[in-house]
């Protein structure tokens, strides 16, 4: 089917414009964009002023299955996607078991394929069970499909067998994804050390935690050479370590949560567990830090860390509740905060939610431009909404978002060209 978008505010993160302007797909393809007129079969989209953007590529993503399928299964995940528009999913390996095996890969891409509307890629340990310990069979995985291989937050305390496994994936040409935190100083830590952790009586970790793991990440990579992405730099205090690490050559990138660019250490409030994350919370200096850094391209990467949880997991005392929030469904909402408040463009977003993923992990998403795929989301920057954590499509409702007035909303997800959501409910 040939799609005609009209009167779309076309969000480039290539090029960093937006500018109104009308769109042709055509066999799952961007076929042209501009001011022409549509093509005799084509369908037409009048998008009304409203913004068409690329899908978001969601990196790093947790999905229950196997193991934990009542917190989020594949269909629910991506349900959740596709209302959100997040078109492409980039799974974590933190399941139960852990995604450490081409026959455990081959079963999770199957059922990705046969169950969720959006696409799915799969990330796998770097090492067996996620134990540090002896690393993973890297070429049989990455013949099974691996996108990349990670330890997700069980960080490596042996270095030895770490620098083999980063050593054996930079001749692979593999991508390895890390998430930096001191295990030492991070255990049993449930906020960010201070003056606010210690009125309200929780075990804190200083921001140095993060530093002082990536220092030690950044020398390895030094040593092996090989391509490595940090999960999350969310103090200031990394800024300067990921600033020389990329001036001196080495290939490095780093993401963020969104939560960390919209939320701060107080949030947690009268311990609300829904506010408990990995890392944890940071003070309002290092947001702002951290935002700046983004919007300098510094960090490259935006993504929701999506992390469900069941209410049995988090209706416990703070320390004992676990961490994470679910973040597919407000993924984008959130972000408008940013956009809202002036720290960024809709480009700039759209540059760290899509193409800076896609282009990190070697995928044809995340591009408004003739070629492309047609992965697209029609939404409106504008609109606004009280979050309702019970109409979201996901299985478990651990947001810290519930009740709060949000704007932003997704009138249409489209996959190859397909549509797979628009906003009176789900197609696909």
């Amino acid at each position: 089917m040939t799609l005609f978008f009209e009167n779309a505010r076309l969000i480039d993160p290539e090029a960093l414009t937006q500018h109104l302007g009308n769109v042709i797909v055509d066999n799952g393809l961007i076929a042209a964009i501009g001011d022409m007129s549509a093509p005799a079969d084509a369908a037409i989209i009048d998008c009304h002023g409203k913004c068409l953007a690329p899908g978001i590529v969601d990196w790093g993503v947790k999905i229950g299955e196997p193991g934990e399928r009542h917190r989020e299964s594949f269909r629910s995940a991506g349900l959740a996607a596709a209302a959100g528009g997040v078109t492409t999913i980039i799974a974590r390996p933190d399941t139960l078991p852990a995604i450490d095996t081409p026959e455990a890969l081959e079963f999770v891409t199957r059922r990705a394929a046969g169950s969720a509307p959006v696409r799915i890629h799969h990330m796998a340990a770097l090492t067996k069970g996620r134990e540090g310990r002896e690393m993973t069979e890297i070429s049989f995985l990455l013949d099974a499909g691996a996108i990349a291989f990670t330890d997700c937050d069980h960080v490596a305390t042996q270095t030895k067998p770490l620098s083999r496994a980063l050593t054996y994936a930079q001749g692979l040409g593999a991508l390895v994804v890390a998430h930096p935190q001191d295990p030492g100083l991070s255990a049993g830590a449930a906020v960010t050390s201070g003056k606010f952790a210690s009125l309200r009586g929780l075990p804190g970790v200083s921001p140095m935690a993060e530093r002082m793991a990536l220092d030690r990440d950044l020398a390895l990579v030094e040593m092996t050479g090989v391509r490595y992405h940090a999960d999350q730099i969310t103090t200031a205090r990394s800024l300067p370590a990921l600033a020389r690490a990329k001036k001196n050559g080495l290939d490095v990138t780093a993401g963020i949560s969104i939560h960390h660019l919209t939320l701060n250490e107080l949030d947690v409030g009268d311990y609300r567990t829904f506010f408990k994350m990995t890392p944890p919370l940071r003070s309002e200096d290092d947001r702002v830090a951290v935002l700046a850094a983004v919007g300098d391209g510094l960090i490259d990467v935006i993504c929701s860390m999506h992390t469900p949880a069941d209410e049995e997991s988090k209706r416990l005392p703070f320390e004992e509740a676990a961490a994470g929030a679910v973040a597919l469904e407000t993924f984008l909402p959130a972000a408008m905060r940013l956009y809202h408040a002036g720290a960024l463009t809709l480009p700039q977003l759209f540059r760290a939610m899509a193409l800076n993923p896609a282009r990190r992990l070697g995928l044809p998403q995340g591009r408004l431009s003739e070629g492309a795929p047609a992965d697209l989301v029609l939404f409106d920057p504008d609109a606004p909404f009280l979050l309702d954590r019970f109409k979201l499509h996901s299985k478990s409702k651990n947001t810290p978002f519930d009740g709060q007035r949000m704007e932003g909303k997704v009138l249409a997800t489209f996959v190859a060209g397909v549509q797979i959501y628009d906003n009176k409910g789900t197609v696909a």
